[in-house]
């Protein structure tokens, strides 16, 4: 199978063209190192079949990062059968000294000019046909984020496949060539985007206007999704109700237990907070798309020095509220030792779209419509604490040598195909998680809670009460019950096991799972188990993928150990504190 790389700096919208050419759901984003490890799909190119990867935005072939390296190393072991150099048609200045270097590896080259629309509302003057002929390889303009010239390229990928491998440039060769064949108005600039960033990123209001506007993201997502995820509820409900429990009636009662509040509660309960999930991301994709989470990181460099990280460090936190996993993978874009390790044990504290389940089902039952942002708003804000303490405790022991570099795009119009491939995305994401983690987790949680069958079902005598009875002194103090405990257990393996192992606990799914937990514990105890939910002990994924990245078990270990820790003082704190309020209220 012919191999074809994708090659470029960052933010020149590699992700985006190959979501556009084959369909994959690669991860696309506004902000450079998104891509941090192979992304491919295959594509059919002429009569034969093509494997497109995408590799890591680079801005140097002889650097020194992690990026860098994958893709050296790509070129000289794989050995591509074509190169898309990939250039923002809007800032190709920066961009020749990459391409001079892509063409000394001996392999075909099709330059592919993206963002074209972009240079041409700024004025800037392509003549694709001269640059082609000055350079020796074909050039194609294209807006990978409307479709437009992907045709042309998909022949120019064809001719490429066949062609000679690209003669060598010098730097001067190809700034000359760029000289005579893009014209850059004098005066050529996102006058829009100017303006929008003088108050955006305003010295004193910037900071509390991105907050504003994470809090009416969240708004958003309750004020729209809260019916939806009611609707969910009753239409499981129902389901089981009129169709299910008839179907499984003449099967022992054992087997009946097992299947319908074991199984079917638990996946049910976490299916009917899909909604909710598909609505945060598809409302944070919009304002990442947007390019202001890069606006976000800018805005943020100056405080997360003080705490030892900058700019790249927050942009990492912010992925991880959609999973810490990928989040880690994306420190290899920091060169510093010391700033990715102090990065990576700070990302596991970022509130991911597996807690964010877990808290929207205790924010549904323990506080009102008006209430639920604001306590939602105030977890992300304990998440960000949380990373800063971190930080600024292992600061002195895991220290910054590297220089923070950020590119800034001008602000776009996300489109709603982006959109969609986004939300779907984290939604195949979540329930290929529930199928491996949630599925296993709530049949394992409904044998240790009605096993010994001389017990009562959830009872104290069956295994997972008397594991809760062991582990009660440690969490007591912190308002959590037996049931939350057994539950906190099990988040170890993945926090979406949370949610299914109280509707297997509890006996409930939906509305009456929310009953259950609104009658068993108050408002004060369940805002404590969110934040030790929050804090405590990272998910199995996200431990082995720090041990993977640092190959040190001593700092795995610390990423286990200090989250727990940390947990416990936070949610001790709140408990006793709000207790000793309410008794002497």
């Amino acid at each position: 199978m012919k191999k074809i790389a994708l090659i470029g700096m960052p933010n020149t919208g590699k992700s985006t063209l190959l979501n556009r050419l084959t369909g994959a759901h690669a991860k696309v984003g506004n902000w450079p190192g998104l891509t941090v490890s192979f992304l491919s799909a295959r594509l059919l190119v002429g009569d034969q079949m093509a494997q497109l990867v995408d590799l890591p935005g680079i801005y140097d072939l002889k650097g020194y990062s992690e990026d860098e390296k994958v893709v050296t190393t790509y070129l000289e072991t794989q050995k591509p059968d074509l190169i898309l150099f990939m250039m923002n048609a809007s800032q190709v200045d920066r961009q020749l000294n990459l391409l001079s270097q892509v063409s000394n590896k001996g392999i075909p080259v099709v330059m592919v000019m993206n963002m074209a629309d972009e240079a041409s509302a700024l004025g800037i003057t392509i003549k694709a046909n001269l640059l082609s002929q000055k350079l020796g390889l074909p050039v194609c303009l294209l807006s990978a984020k409307y479709g437009q010239g992907t045709e042309k390229l998909q022949q120019l990928m064809r001719e490429g496949l066949k062609s000679a491998p690209l003669k060598a440039l010098t730097p001067h060769e190809v700034e000359d060539a760029f000289k005579t064949s893009v014209m850059v108005p004098a005066q050529a600039s996102h006058l829009l985007t100017e303006r929008i960033d003088k108050v955006l990123l305003h010295p004193w209001m910037g900071l509390p206007i991105f907050f504003a506007v994470m809090l009416l993201l969240f708004e958003g997502v309750f004020a729209i999704g809260k019916p939806l995820q009611d609707g969910m509820s009753w239409l499981f409900t129902s389901l089981r109700k009129e169709a299910l429990e008839p179907l499984v009636s003449g099967l022992p009662a054992i087997l009946q237990g097992l299947l319908l509040d074991g199984l079917y509660n638990g996946i049910s309960t976490v299916a009917s907070f899909v909604p909710l999930i598909i609505l945060f991301f598809l409302f944070l994709g919009v304002v990442e798309d947007t390019g202001y989470l890069s606006r976000a990181a800018f805005l943020m460099d100056s405080l997360m020095s003080k705490f030892g990280m900058d700019g790249r460090s927050f942009v990492m936190l912010l992925m991880g509220f959609g999973c810490n996993v990928p989040a880690l993978l994306g420190t290899r874009v920091i060169r510093s030792k010391g700033l990715r390790y102090l990065t990576m044990l700070s990302i596991p504290f970022s509130l991911c779209s597996a807690r964010l389940q877990v808290f929207v089902l205790f924010i549904a039952a323990m506080f009102t419509t008006e209430q639920a942002p604001w306590v939602l708003f105030s977890l992300y804000l304990v998440s960000i604490a949380m990373a800063m303490l971190t930080s600024l405790i292992f600061k002195n022991q895991y220290i910054n040598i590297d220089a923070f570099v950020l590119e800034i795009p001008p602000y776009r119009l996300p489109t709603w195909r982006q959109m969609v491939l986004k939300g779907w995305q984290e939604v195949r994401h979540f329930l290929v998680r529930t199928t491996r983690f949630i599925m296993l987790g709530v049949l394992l949680i409904w044998v240790l809670t009605h096993f010994p069958q001389d017990a009562a079902s959830g009872s104290l005598e069956t295994w997972a009460g008397q594991l809760s009875q062991w582990m009660s002194p440690l969490l007591k103090p912190l308002g959590i019950n037996e049931q939350l405990t057994i539950a906190l257990v099990f988040g170890f393996v993945a926090k979406e096991v949370v949610i299914g192992a109280l509707a297997v606990i509890y006996g409930h799914e939906g509305q009456a799972l929310i009953d259950a937990i609104v009658h068993n514990i108050d408002w004060i105890s369940a805002y404590s188990f969110m934040l030790f939910a929050l804090i405590y002990t990272p998910c199995v994924s996200t431990i082995a993928t720090i041990r993977n990245e640092t190959k040190n078990w001593a700092f795995t270990a610390l990423s286990v150990v200090w989250p727990l820790c940390i947990a416990w003082l936070v949610s001790f704190t709140f408990y006793q504190v709000a207790m000793m309020v309410r008794l002497h209220g």
